[in-house]
């Protein structure tokens, strides 16, 4: 009976950790273009098990009007809008769903319109992520490349 225990919970054991290596696939660097800007994105695990994406590069990060970096001012958080735009963090507590092979359970934040709208992610390939954001059933899906 103990040994029957024993491998039933080292069974489960190891399920638990092949779904958590899936989900840390979508670790990384990634490269888009979203309305002309753009940018890089970096995906990394945070301690609660959950993933964030934040942006650390944009092409055109210096505002031509103030010769400063851009700033994200349509943030619906008023304490957030002097973040730079390289800066801003654009998906938080995202969550791996292994029954799906995507992740999602979040929100994905849009700077260029201030707006925070349901997001989906998964694999179209080994190396582009899809993003379906969706807001009041209208829904939008970009790319973004792992570098």
């Amino acid at each position: 009976m103990k040994r029957l225990v024993t491998l039933l919970l080292s069974v489960l054991l190891c399920l638990s950790l092949q779904a958590q290596d899936a989900g840390d696939a979508i670790i990384g660097t990634y490269f888009s273009s979203y309305h002309g800007d753009d940018y890089k994105v970096r995906i990394t695990k945070r301690s609660d098990g959950t993933y964030r994406a934040k942006v650390i590069w944009m092409k055109n990060i210096i505002d031509p009007k103030t010769g400063e970096k851009r700033l994200d001012k349509k943030n619906p958080n008023k304490s957030l809008r002097n973040t730079p735009c390289d800066e801003v963090v654009l998906i938080n507590s995202l969550k791996y769903i292994p029954e799906k092979n995507h992740w999602g359970d979040t929100k994905l934040y849009d700077p260029q319109h201030g707006l925070k709208v349901n997001v989906d992610l998964w694999f179209v390939s080994e190396t582009q992520l899809a993003l379906r954001g969706q807001l009041m059933g209208i829904g939008m899906t970009i790319y973004w490349e792992k570098l």
